[in-house]
């Protein structure tokens, strides 16, 4: 793909006004919580529900589809087809059908609600903002309104609106299975886990990949119980350092990769720096010698069509990058080679969550510096490696029923409160939520020197940019330092250029080959301050992303575009920086 970066004032305007609002969710201040709300009493489900609850969708949209025929303005049916759909992953037909609902009753808080969650998953938040802000000005009571703000709070960084958000979801509705999944995940591991027992001891709509996980995520759990370690934890008193990008070569079908070199209990390994990525990811040959002994299995994914690959935990005693020793911290153990090239596996710029994060491309180094204490919080140095560790206080709770292990194991002990679950017996529920303890989790800071960061929806350890193609149509994109070139799904490609079949190329990630690939004419991508026209752009489908993701990835930001740049990150606020110098180049 032939591309260029333009630092663009024309194109820095566009993005400002497309985006505009993005950076403040717009919550609803006295409208949602000036109200003594009832508790949810439930009706026992109907046909098309049941076959909802135990995952048969085709079942579930038959019914649904036969009972909307009978009765066409049923705001219930409606929701039932509508999270069918979505379950289906048939977001356009999700989409037409709240449409059509809201043209006979424009004014149904409910309705509005269920656009907002089809927006979200649309990969449009900005939408879904307005519409749980329309829907909480009608009802101030509903609790899938309550969860749709949690996480449009959550994926802008507001972790303690969030928490706010979902403990009143909560308390409004404990039987809603989405709203229990979500809530099960801020709890104590000790609670957590009867809790994820009992959720899987009942039908709730799940599908068989999701229970398989949560599964393998309950086993996790129980050995972190039963095998207790400390936590994560930096030795060497340092609060900044500057560390070496190594280069790594792929064949010739392949970019040149940055990585860096790690030491896992005193053996050496080179690892992909990979912004795509989680945690630490090792081959299993680098693990035998580094003497990592198996603690829980696992799979992971990510870009391919062979599915899930096995995987498993690891604890290493000692983890050496530059002259930054940690100890005692988690190690994912990759079972295949997909995706990687001459490397031993992948380092997530995520571990580095408790610095502040400069990948510097032109001069071919990380330096990882402290992030600005917020308000009334001392200054201090990092403490430990973000591995995604059960026990670890991070701000950033985990993202519900964990679809993907490694993205959805870091939950906040600071968001351990338990709301008391009211009976269902339309007792009175406070107006307000508890208030998370002091240590967190805490919402987005914005220091005064980070001003002109951009603001970036964070869902696990993916940062997702908005990016205007061709000046008209915005999409998400993952920040993916490990994907070889900037790619799109042919789907948001069409929208603003031709598309064509491609066979000459070929992707592979860690899920294995992509089969079906295309190349897109030309696209100009304006995101943060910058703008990159590129021809021939690589193309296939996303559509699992977005699934894992739970809302509509576009494509990916890769390494043809973030190898040309200085990068600044913050993620725990959910910020970043480009910086750009046509006169710096990088050399290889």
């Amino acid at each position: 793909m032939a591309a260029r970066i333009l630092a663009s004032g024309d194109a820095n305007r566009l993005f400002a006004r497309l985006v505009l609002g993005l950076a403040v969710l717009g919550l609803p201040a006295q409208c949602l919580f000036a109200a003594s709300c009832t508790v949810v009493r439930h009706n026992p489900p109907t046909e098309a529900g049941k076959a909802l609850l135990a995952s048969d969708y085709a079942k579930a949209e038959s019914l649904y589809r036969a009972d909307l025929a009978a009765h066409p303005n049923d705001t219930e049916l409606t929701a039932g087809l509508v999270h069918t759909l979505l379950r289906e992953q048939k977001v356009q037909e999700a989409a037409d059908t709240v449409k059509t609902a809201l043209d006979t009753a424009p004014n149904s808080a409910a309705l509005i609600t269920l656009r907002g969650e089809v927006e979200f998953r649309q990969g449009t938040p900005w939408l879904a903002g307005k519409s749980v802000n329309e829907s909480g000005k009608l009802d101030p009571c509903s609790p899938r309104t309550y969860l749709l703000l949690a996480d449009l709070a959550r994926i802008s960084s507001l972790y303690a609106s969030a928490h706010r958000m979902l403990m009143t979801a909560h308390q409004l509705d404990p039987e809603d299975p989405e709203i229990r999944g979500e809530w099960m995940e801020t709890l104590p591991i000790k609670q957590r886990i009867p809790e994820i027992e009992a959720y899987l001891a009942t039908p709730t709509g799940d599908d068989k990949e999701d229970l398989r996980h949560l599964r393998m995520y309950l086993d996790h759990l129980k050995k972190m119980v039963d095998q207790p370690r400390r936590n994560c934890h930096l030795v060497s008193p340092v609060a900044s350092t500057e560390i070496p990008f190594i280069k790594i070569m792929y064949d010739a079908t392949r970019m040149r990769a940055f990585g860096l070199n790690v030491k896992l209990n005193d053996h050496n390994a080179r690892l992909e720096i990979d912004t795509g990525a989680s945690g630490l990811m090792v081959t299993r040959a680098v693990a035998q010698h580094a003497g990592l002994k198996p603690f829980s299995q696992e799979e992971v994914g990510g870009i391919g069509d062979q599915g899930y690959t096995p995987s498993y935990t690891a604890y290493a005693d000692s983890i050496r990058i530059g002259n930054l020793e940690f100890q005692d911290c988690m190690v994912e153990v990759l079972d295949s080679r997909h995706g990687l090239g001459d490397e031993d596996g992948l380092i997530g710029m995520d571990v580095f969550s408790r610095f502040l994060v400069t990948l510097d491309y032109p001069m071919h180094k990380l330096l990882l510096g402290p992030l600005p204490p917020r308000p009334g919080e001392a200054a201090n140095a990092a403490s430990s490696l973000n591995m995604n560790d059960d026990d670890a206080d991070d701000s950033a709770p985990s993202t519900g029923p964990a679809k993907n292990l490694q993205q959805d194991k870091a939950a906040a002990q600071g968001a351990a409160a338990e709301a008391k679950a009211l009976p269902n017996d339309g007792s009175k529920v406070p107006a307000s939520a508890p208030t998370p303890v002091a240590h967190g989790p805490f919402d987005r800071y914005v220091a005064p020197e980070m001003k002109d960061y951009t603001h970036v929806y964070r869902v696990g350890n993916d940062l997702i940019l908005p990016a205007a193609l061709n000046g008209k149509s915005l999409k998400l994109f993952i920040m993916d330092t490990g994907a070889w070139a900037t790619t799109i799904s042919p789907q948001a490609a069409r929208e603003v250029t031709k598309v064509h079949n491609n066979s000459s190329i070929e992707v592979e990630g860690i899920s294995g080959k992509v089969e079906k690939l295309y190349s897109a004419d030309k696209v100009t991508f304006n995101f943060a301050n910058l703008s990159q026209e590129a021809f021939d752009v690589v193309a296939f489908d996303t559509s699992k992303i977005s699934k894992g993701v739970g809302i509509e990835i576009s494509g990916f930001l890769g390494a043809n575009t973030l190898q040309q740049l200085t990068i600044h990150i913050d993620y725990r606020d959910g910020l970043v920086k480009f910086d750009y110098d046509r006169n710096r180049g990088y050399k290889f």
